[in-house]
């Protein structure tokens, strides 16, 4: 009798893949038989439907730049060749060397770094420009009220903790070294690191053209900083100066990672903060990224979603660019998938390094990681263009209070400023006469890397896994129905233009996602025949394991997401109201209805886009690029759930046709037609346009599967709310924050579910949102910025009308 994954997967109408290049690479590692993670049939027949991880013979062209933003970049194409596949970056073998023989075989891998093309770097005279800088001399005198033009000895003194920074370089000997030691060292983490070859024609040839590159990605891990250069050192492109906010406390590593071209924090400063408080730290790395972009190197720079750090390096560059230091660089977002996101700290010595290499010594590689380089934009051309506009930036207190407080049916037009992504200490020190709209573009270009960066990540199948767990599956699902889900879910994904990072039989999917998850579930043996049961494991580990792995899929499904929590909040209205819903059905058995769910609510189209704009303010950064205003996304997320099914347009009677214009004012009105939020339809009678929600059995379940994927940040912000009660006077930020999250982690065990909303991540989220309301209240003083709840949010009044207004959009 077949095993159970092979009953699970037969009547799946998938389509077969072709073995015609475009799937190269493609299909899982095998999956390690030894791993005691899952006891299921190991054999797999040939003849499984595979799940497909490119629509037809085209796979999504994704990491396009943005056509609104830089037109002129994106007229550049990719490549001539779309369909180049992808490289296993471990897969080295003595066809990649110019030799043959067996005993090429056996060390084809030093062979092949020995052959990659290095870009020497020496420094010349680099600590003399930088201490001849203006800025740099500005600071020094500031400081130590000496005059303008001393000597250069009692400078250099001055500068001494910097001076290992600024004399960063790269040799080629040692890159090559540790190269071949990366690639060692990640074969025994990873089963593989596939590249999309099809975005490397495209740097190579701004390589050659003498563009100055600099690579943006969304910090995720400490591997981060080493996969990037050792991939680009494998391609034969110039290894970039890689800026890297971990403090290294080893001097023999950082020795060494500065003779690759790794940017070290000071030893003085624990973290990237303390570092940027410095006024010469700060005057000092200007100076030396203008140095390197002078001598035509490459930059990788990481920035955080959450916090915004690392956003202060592309403000320089974007300072540099103004003032004419640098004509023009060109950035290059890149996304990194991981199957399981590798665990570092903020801190790395020498022990727990090797304590850390020693751990993969005795086990096997576990886990994949897709990589994708976008395409190349011009960043002086995203500044000129003057469609990332920033001129509607509001507070998010004038957006949101009036609807929360006085219950305003109709919100303010703008954008969430989003200030905390910049911080305020670099900013006042390396650009005094900017005015806020030059810190606010600086801050459009940070959100509209972060989206681009994350657009460009591939899905990865523990991503998929883990969403359905979280948001469809909480109380367990059986193998047939896991997969057939991953199915449909893969086929969504890829119809949003979202490539995936898998492929394959779909038994071998789903069996290698779940040795990898096996941790953070519990698998139910099953009878002979049967299938198996999978549960996730209800502890705080495994929820946020599950959580971080999801959050790619919540970025996929935003725009559904957004308009599903809108529903929800006028369904709950309507709920409140009195008004209950009919519930067609066929049968009744003791509290079990069976049949269709049928919602006879009309929904009219101009609340459900008001609610769905309220909700995108809320949204964490990275989540809507800049370039798009709130008010298209609102329409653009209604707008989703019709194409999708779940809403259907209600035809509504008209005593005057829509095309009678005349009946309507007398006279028609004109607009310019140079607005770029102008729409050709905005003379017709939106009011009256009205939705139904769909009646097939399947659409309440998607509606609650794409509410659920919001639930746990809007949860966070409901509990952190209610633990304002707690807090009866100033605190340090630190200690409030942790206040805060131990107040939501004792919420979550005493409910024993909700996990997810309980992160240090979540935490510092929702306190960063509510200091942006005005619920909050900051006071800088002398030992550092204290947080307490504003006058207004004493009145436990209004923290209740603001509980209201966010559990709204929680689906329970």
């Amino acid at each position: 009798m077949p095993g159970p994954w092979v009953e699970a997967c037969r009547g799946l109408n998938m389509v077969q893949e072709k073995n015609d290049g475009i799937n190269k690479d493609m299909v899982p590692p095998p999956i390690q038989q030894n791993r005691p993670a899952l006891s299921l049939e190991p054999k797999i027949k040939k003849k499984l439907k595979t799940v497909p991880p490119s629509l037809g013979k085209f796979r999504p062209l994704v990491g396009q730049c943005c056509h609104q933003c830089t037109p002129d970049s994106q007229r550049k194409k990719l490549g001539q060749n779309s369909s180049l596949g992808f490289h296993n970056l471990l897969s080295v073998n003595e066809t990649h060397t110019r030799y043959r023989g067996w005993l090429v075989r056996r060390v084809c891998c030093a062979l092949f770094v020995s052959g990659c093309k290095v870009y020497a770097s020496p420094v010349r005279n680099r600590l003399e420009r930088v201490c001849q800088s203006n800025r740099v001399k500005e600071v020094l005198t500031a400081e130590h009220k000496a005059p303008q033009g001393g000597d250069s000895r009692g400078q250099i003194n001055r500068l001494s903790p910097f001076l290992p920074l600024i004399n960063t370089c790269i040799f080629p000997g040692l890159l090559r070294f540790v190269g071949w030691v990366m690639l060692k060292m990640f074969a025994s983490m990873f089963d593989s690191i596939q590249i999309n070859l099809n975005h490397l024609p495209a740097l190579h040839r701004a390589s050659q053209e003498g563009s100055l590159l600099v690579y943006v990605y969304v910090r995720q891990s400490i591997v981060d900083c080493a996969l990037l250069p050792l991939v680009l050192f494998c391609h034969n492109l110039r290894v970039p100066y890689t800026l890297c906010p971990f403090q290294i406390n080893s001097y023999f590593l950082r020795s060494i990672l500065q003779k690759v071209g790794v940017v070290l924090l000071p030893p003085s400063a624990l973290t990237e903060q303390d570092a940027e408080m410095n006024s010469l730290y700060s005057s000092v790395m200007t100076s030396l990224v203008r140095e390197l972009l002078h001598e035509d190197q490459a930059i990788s720079v990481g920035v955080s979603a959450e916090s915004g750090l690392g956003s202060q390096w592309l403000a320089r560059i974007r300072h540099l660019i103004k003032e004419g230091s640098v004509p023009d660089v060109s950035l290059v977002p890149v996304g990194i998938s991981y199957d399981c996101v590798p665990k570092t700290s903020i801190q790395v010595g020498l022990s727990s390094v090797l304590q850390w290499l020693w751990s993969f010594v005795w086990r096997r590689p576990g886990g994949s990681v897709r990589i994708h380089l976008a395409q190349p934009f011009s960043l002086k051309e995203m500044c000129e263009s003057g469609r990332c506009r920033v001129d509607e930036w509001l507070p998010l207190q004038d957006l949101l209070l009036p609807v929360i407080l006085n219950n305003r049916t109709d919100s303010v037009f703008g954008r969430r400023r989003m200030s905390w992504l910049l911080p305020s200490s670099h900013y006042a020190s390396e650009l005094k006469e900017g005015p806020p709209p030059e810190r606010d573009l600086s801050i459009a270009i940070t959100l509209h890397l972060i989206f681009s960066a994350t657009s460009c990540m591939a899905v990865m199948s523990t991503s998929l896994v883990s969403s359905l767990f979280l948001y469809r599956h909480r109380k367990g699902v059986s193998a047939s129905l896991l997969c057939h889900d991953v199915a449909w879910l893969t086929e969504e994904v890829l119809f949003r233009n979202r490539d995936v990072g898998f492929g394959g039989s779909l038994a071998d999917v789903v069996h290698y996602s779940l040795s990898l998850l096996a941790p953070h579930l519990v698998i139910a043996a099953a009878p002979s025949g049967k299938d198996p049961f999978i549960v996730p494991r209800p502890s705080l580990a495994a929820t946020l394991h599950l959580a971080l792995q999801a959050q790619i899929v919540t970025h996929t499904f935003i725009l559904e997401v957004v308009g599903a929590c809108a529903v929800s909040a006028m369904l709950c209205e309507v709920a409140g109201s009195g008004v209950s819903s009919r519930v067609r059905s066929s049968g009744v058995d003791g509290e079990e209805v069976k049949g269709d769910m049928e919602f006879d609510v009309v929904l009219c189209e101009s609340e459900l886009t008001e609610r769905a704009l309220q909700l995108c303010h809320l949204l964490p950064p990275g989540f809507m690029p800049p370039c798009q205003s709130p008010q298209s996304f609102a329409l653009d997320a209604v707008d989703s759930l019709v194409r999708c099914g779940i809403l259907i347009m209600e035809e509504v009677a008209r005593d005057v046709p829509i095309c009678d214009f005349w009946k309507k004012e007398g006279v028609l009105t004109w607009t310019t037609s140079d607005d770029p939020y102008h729409s050709d339809s905005d003379c017709e009678e939106q009011d009256l346009r009205s939705y139904k929600i769909s009646q097939p059995s399947q659409c309440p379940e998607m509606l609650f599967f794409l509410c659920s994927m919001l639930a746990g940040p809007l949860r966070t912000l409901c509990w952190t709310t209610t633990g304002l009660d707690l807090l009866h006077s100033s605190l340090p930020e630190a200690e409030f924050v942790a206040q805060l999250h131990s107040h939501l982690c004792d919420t979550a065990h005493k409910k024993k579910q909700h996990y997810e909303s309980c992160s240090e991540e979540a935490a510092h989220t929702a306190v960063r949102t509510l200091i942006d309301l005005g619920v909050l209240s900051e006071e800088h003083q002398k030992g550092g910025v204290f947080l307490g709840v504003s006058p207004l949010f004493q009145l436990s009044e209004n923290r209740q009308k603001l509980h209201r207004f966010i559990s709204q959009y929680l689906y329970n």
